[in-house]
């Protein structure tokens, strides 16, 4: 490797490290308001329930800001705007740290996840950009990194200040972060400019795109058999495992470990085949759901069907990612940016078919079975994508 080559290495490296900040932060700032309700409920004079709409209006933001964003700017260079959602990101968990009301806490929650999605879709497009076509997925990857990554680190820490000393500490923590991740995209992260031919209406084309659709679709559906198996892991492992309710902490960590590891090899496996890491990761999925609830009867079948639940999921995400921005063609932050509101769409689906398994009185064993054929569905929907590009139906007429 020359010195030339050494350097630009080294340059993708710190950019992509910067993303990975950011992810982080955002992971961190998701997931700690759950491990944070009780004491949320107490800080603004609330029920736990309706502390838990304080998780949706984040979701909300999400949801909205996403393609909200990716099309109104697509005319600003794409390093400005991770500086713009970043600094949004900041002010909105500053806001929520300082509220004192319940309804100016869900105000400020919102805010914080408007930059969500945005930042990961165009942070994907950002890393796909600096890098070789055969090593997209491991670049997309990279610049996810830091959102399985918290849920190792970023959200017990966080949660323990939190719980030790106050639920504000964790979201000015969170601030903090987000501060240090705006310095250092602003200092690695290329510029990268648009070019002419780039804008909203260049962007909502990918809204035209049949397999656009499909892409997203796959992603809610398979992704949905994950969350109605993740929004009740506690019970599940307290009921069926026999976990302590102090040990759930240690099987998340599990969890957040078999992302981290599903994440990277999933964008290497994306790199040698997409359509088949697709395949190959809702397979994964379909099989360990289908499994879940019997490996749970006993902690160590527990921590393996976890671990390979992360694990499987996290496989799926570079490669749909890298599927969105090869069938969005002229739209890529839009479809990209996309992805993460129909995660969000799923969590919220998975969520609430495994509420009703369980509200028809079945077990903690059946939201992973009803899991494992939302899977199976995600893997149908994949295989009809693949045949309809082999046919050569992948948009609409103009």
């Amino acid at each position: 490797m020359t010195p030339d080559n050494r350097a630009t290495a080294r340059h993708v490296g710190l950019a992509l490290f910067a993303l990975t900040t950011g992810g982080f932060a955002i992971g961190t700032t998701e997931f700690v308001t759950m491990g944070l309700l009780p004491q949320i409920a107490d800080g603004v004079h609330i029920s736990i329930p309706a502390a838990g709409h304080v998780v949706s209006a984040y979701a909300l933001g999400v949801v909205v800001g996403a393609p909200v964003i990716a099309a109104l700017g697509a005319r600003t260079g794409r390093k400005r705007l991770l500086l713009g959602l970043m600094a949004v990101f900041v002010a909105g968990n500053v806001l929520s740290a300082v509220a004192s009301s319940y309804e100016f806490l869900m105000a400020a929650r919102f805010l914080s996840g408007v930059p969500h999605g945005a930042f990961f879709g165009i942070g994907a497009v950002v890393g796909a950009s600096m890098v070789p076509p055969g090593r997209r997925a491991r670049a997309i990857a990279m610049s996810m990194l830091g959102l399985p990554v918290a849920n190792i680190v970023g959200v017990p820490l966080t949660t323990l200040l939190g719980q030790r000393f106050g639920w504000q500490l964790p979201f000015l923590a969170v601030g903090v972060l987000g501060l240090l991740t705006l310095v250092a995209v602003w200092l690695w992260v290329p510029p990268q400019p648009v070019g002419s031919e780039v804008n909203v209406r260049s962007e909502l084309s990918a809204l035209r795109r049949p397999q656009v659709w499909m892409a997203l679709l796959v992603g809610m559906v398979g992704f949905g058999g994950m969350f109605a198996t993740y929004s009740f892991i506690t019970p599940t492992m307290t009921e069926l495992a026999g976990f302590s309710e102090s040990a759930v902490t240690i099987v998340l960590a599990v969890y957040g470990i078999g992302m981290t590891v599903g994440t990277v090899v999933g964008g290497r496996l994306a790199d040698r085949s997409l359509m088949g890491s697709m395949y190959g990761g809702l397979i994964a999925v379909a099989v360990v759901l289908g499994t879940f609830g019997w490996l749970a009867q006993t902690r160590p079948g527990a921590l393996v069907a976890v671990f390979a639940m992360g694990c499987s999921a996290s496989i799926l995400v570079p490669a749909l990612q890298t599927r969105l921005m090869d069938v969005a063609h002229e739209g890529q932050s839009l479809a990209a940016s996309l992805n993460h509101s129909t995660l969000n769409i799923a969590n919220a689906l998975g969520a609430w078919l495994g509420s009703v398994v369980l509200a028809a009185g079945y077990g903690y064993e059946w939201p992973s079975r009803l899991g494992a054929a939302l899977a199976a569905a995600g893997l149908i929907l994949a295989l009809i994508s693949g045949l309809m590009e082999r046919r050569g139906t992948t948009q609409v007429p103009a």
